[in-house]
């Protein structure tokens, strides 16, 4: 027997609960295989960036992050067993209205996947576990998936979410160009400790000359363990045991071996900066770790990865709907792969000692304003203004509070000091006499939070409207 459905996610990481929590909200019916028994255990990408925030917001869960994580705390750097003095991992920014998340948030990966999976049962979603992909046929109206156990599912269109040695990837042939950063392994794990306050990252460099490598052991918020990082510059291959792990915290710290209680997990890796060569073969998606990979050391990774999900979403819940043309999917290479290749740069910089992490790894300056979906028709614009293609702002005004508008898979049409009629669509429409962070204009906010079109006045809106399919999933008529 095999099973049917709209659209198909393989992999039940941060990337495919994102979406498939997203595709629950527009009502598409979507089935999540995942190849593990259950959700990923460790903590791996552990801080979810300003943007991210926004869109775990309109997907319903940011209290439940927020209440599960916390803040990063400063570096304390050690040597000989002293204290030397604190450093910040990334220059602070305060929250504005505009931009009401300031700095990065820290939540274990583990944990918000628990959250988004918890997000995705009450939409009455659910994920079968223990689904290897091993097969993939694909025609003109749809495509076939098959596992080493269970039955095979089809689906109008399928999404690879897992991750950097993404079997549907593979099975698809799509290649992946990238580079191996450092040569060196390194190991991260989650670990039970004593003897370290959880009120700093605490930072262990290397000794001048020693040889040894580098090791952190950061607490995790809304936790009791530590994630540990090392590298292994000698090439020596990590031991994720219990015994290698106090040995290696031994080596390189004062800590004695019998203040490590426990190992809860532990990987070990090599650095690496990938692209796929394309990001769409037919009607399979590429999504996260399966598109793109990165070091850890920007934190880009995962929220690169929910954007895609994010971006995603609404564009294939308009096409499944009827409601605009299956053309529209095309806009997601078009815009997520520069975007995806523009973070990879970031985050191979800031490996490399070259950029700091601050407003630039916050993600909310990213955007799509050379994508076909991007129209403004105002004249004579600074590069400093909002403009088509831009992240919306957000803003509390006029008794109106924008991101609660916005919230939802529909559109949004917007006003800045523009009076008179508008044109008859049917989704929700705000009029604000003045707020300095849009400028003036009729703004149409996309259900993603991106402005898709922009004008001093609504002339050449209906046509925009009627361009992109007659609703594109959100009722403009």
């Amino acid at each position: 027997m095999t099973v049917t459905t709209d659209v198909l996610i393989v992999g039940a990481g941060p990337t495919g609960l994102a979406l498939a929590v997203d595709l629950a909200r527009h009502g598409v019916a979507a089935v999540v295989a995942e190849r593990g028994p259950r959700l990923f255990p460790g903590s791996r990408g552990k801080g979810l960036q300003p943007r991210t925030l926004e869109v775990l917001e309109d997907l319903g869960v940011l209290p439940r992050v927020l209440a599960s994580g916390g803040p990063y705390p400063p570096n304390m750097i050690w040597r000989d067993g002293e204290r030397l003095g604190e450093q910040r991992m990334f220059d602070a920014a305060e929250p504005t209205e505009a931009e009401p998340h300031g700095v990065p948030w820290m939540l274990p990966q583990w944990r918000t996947q628990e959250v988004l999976y918890d997000r995705l049962r009450e939409l009455g979603g659910e994920v079968l576990f223990g689904r290897e992909a091993v097969g993939l046929e694909q025609d003109a109206d749809g495509v076939t998936v098959s596992f080493a156990s269970g039955e095979p599912v089809r689906a109008r269109y399928v999404v690879a979410a897992d991750g950097g040695r993404s079997a549907v990837r593979r099975l698809v042939g799509i290649g992946m160009t990238g580079e191996t950063l450092d040569p060196a392994p390194a190991l991260v794990a989650d670990l039970r400790l004593t003897g370290l306050d959880r009120e700093h990252w605490h930072v262990f460099p290397p000794a001048d000359g020693s040889g040894d490598g580098f090791l952190a052991l950061c607490p995790l918020a809304g936790t009791d363990d530590f994630q540990l990082v090392a590298n292994f510059p000698d090439g020596t291959a990590p031991d994720p045991s219990l015994d290698g792990v106090r040995k290696l915290v031994a080596s390189r710290t004062h800590l004695a071996p019998d203040l490590i209680t426990q190992v809860r997990w532990a990987s070990d890796f090599r650095p690496r900066a990938a692209l796929a060569d394309r990001f769409r073969a037919g009607r399979v998606f590429l999504t996260g770790d399966a598109a793109h990979v990165h070091s850890p050391a920007g934190g880009q990774g995962l929220n690169t990865s929910i954007q895609d999900a994010y971006n995603l979403a609404w564009k294939l819940a308009a096409v499944l709907a009827g409601t605009a043309d299956e053309s529209l999917l095309d806009t997601y290479e078009e815009e997520r792969r520069p975007n995806a290749a523009e973070m990879l740069g970031l985050t191979t910089s800031v490996h490399r000692g070259e950029t700091r992490r601050g407003r630039e790894t916050q993600q909310l300056d990213l955007g799509y304003r050379t994508s076909s979906l991007s129209l403004d028709t105002r004249p004579g614009l600074p590069d400093t203004a909002l403009t088509a293609g831009d992240r919306a702002p957000d803003g509390r005004r006029e008794g109106v509070h924008l991101f609660t508008q916005f919230r939802g898979p529909h559109w949004t049409l917007l006003t800045v000091g523009v009076a008179g009629d508008l044109p008859a669509l049917d989704i929700p429409t705000v009029r604000l006499t003045a707020y300095e962070a849009y400028g003036t204009g009729v703004f149409l906010i996309r259900p993603d939070g991106y402005v898709g079109w922009a004008g001093a006045t609504p002339k050449g809106l209906p046509d925009y409207a009627a361009g992109l399919g007659p609703a594109l999933g959100a009722g403009i008529d």
